[in-house]
């Protein structure tokens, strides 16, 4: 082997130690990233919808402005809980797009989502809104629940894929947000702190099944005594 093979092996060696440091870097930062990311979500998420909020009174508003407000407000509630799955895929490939590919098509799930609830969305008052609450409440007990939540926490390789077990996982608990008034941020970091820990824990029958009843009750209480649910009712 002559000198100048390996001066270009001690070069080549060199420049794969410094693509894998960088690559290192980059995934270690994924995880603050996104989370970051979901931060300032938030804040713009809080800062749009004020005022907006109507309990089950509130309107949607035109297509374009729901849409957009509902894109971040998944970003904003969904990525926190998305976060193991985004940092999976950033270990599982090298491709210095597959990330924001990965996170860019579970939003879009979600947003499909947020289209299917500007088409069946209408003020409905209270009535409504319980019996939509109690049946998100006994969805979370379902077998069918379960099989989406199972795989919600898998490493898929897809966001298009990982997005659509993830909302079969949360729709019941989307449900119940929508039920109890889309625009208030009270119920919407609710709703996002029991969907992020259903991503990140497994289920325990000690938690699901209390969180469950509790669902069914304020659905009830909802039925009974809505003026007693706090953001349920219009402002007088």
């Amino acid at each position: 082997m002559t000198m100048a093979s390996n001066e270009r092996d001690v070069r080549s060696s060199g420049l794969g130690v410094g693509a894998g440091t960088a690559r290192t870097a980059a995934t270690s930062a994924t995880p603050v990233a996104t989370l970051a990311l979901s931060a300032g979500l938030w804040v713009v998420s809080v800062r749009q919808m004020d005022g907006m909020d109507m309990g089950v009174a509130t309107e949607l508003g035109s297509f374009p402005s729901f849409v957009a407000l509902w894109l971040t407000m998944m970003g904003a509630m969904m990525l926190p809980g998305a976060t193991p799955a985004v940092l999976r895929r950033a270990h599982a490939s090298r491709r210095v797009g597959a990330v924001p590919l990965f996170v860019g098509s579970y939003l879009a799930v979600w947003t499909l989502v947020g289209v299917a609830v500007y088409a069946v969305y209408r003020p409905r008052g209270t009535v409504a809104a319980g019996g939509l609450a109690i049946a998100a409440g006994i969805y979370e007990i379902t077998p069918l629940k379960r099989h989406f939540r199972e795989h919600c926490r898998e490493g898929l390789h897809s966001g298009l894929e990982f997005g659509l077990y993830c909302v079969g996982s949360s729709i019941g608990l989307m449900l119940l947000f929508v039920a109890l008034g889309v625009m208030n941020v009270v119920w919407m970091a609710v709703i996002a702190l029991l969907i992020a820990a259903q991503k990140l824990l497994p289920p325990r029958a000690a938690i699901d099944v209390p969180v469950t009843l509790a669902i069914v009750v304020l659905g009830v209480l909802i039925l009974v005594a809505p003026s007693s649910v706090p953001g349920l009712t219009p402002p007088m």
